[in-house]
């Protein structure tokens, strides 16, 4: 878990992925429309990759990406990040954590 934590560090937001993972795309998509530009992983092209899979699966990431980080904390994976945005609690939760600004 170190390893995961030392990636998310003073960054406002992380997205773990997976290139070839369609609600990784979705997420990123999602995220890049707010304006955000989240540092992005993709664990299939990272020398690391498994290594940080297994630790985000530690983490509770069932599945393991998209993995969304926002302000180095674990906000989770598609499913609550959609949520978040049906909630209306996504854009002032990125502009929180510096990750968007109006």
């Amino acid at each position: 878990m170190d390893v995961v934590a030392s990636m998310v560090a003073d960054r406002p937001m992380v997205i773990f992925s997976r290139s070839t993972c369609c609600m990784s795309h979705t997420i990123k998509t999602l995220i890049g429309d707010f304006g955000a530009n989240p540092t992005v992983y993709e664990l299939d092209k990272i020398p690391n990759g498994k290594q940080v899979e297994r630790a985000l699966q530690q983490m509770g990431c069932n599945p393991s990406v998209p993995a969304v980080f926002v302000g180095q904390q674990l906000i989770g994976g598609a499913n609550q990040i959609m949520s978040l945005q049906l909630r209306n609690q996504l854009a002032p939760l990125l502009i929180r954590a510096g990750a968007i600004w109006i």
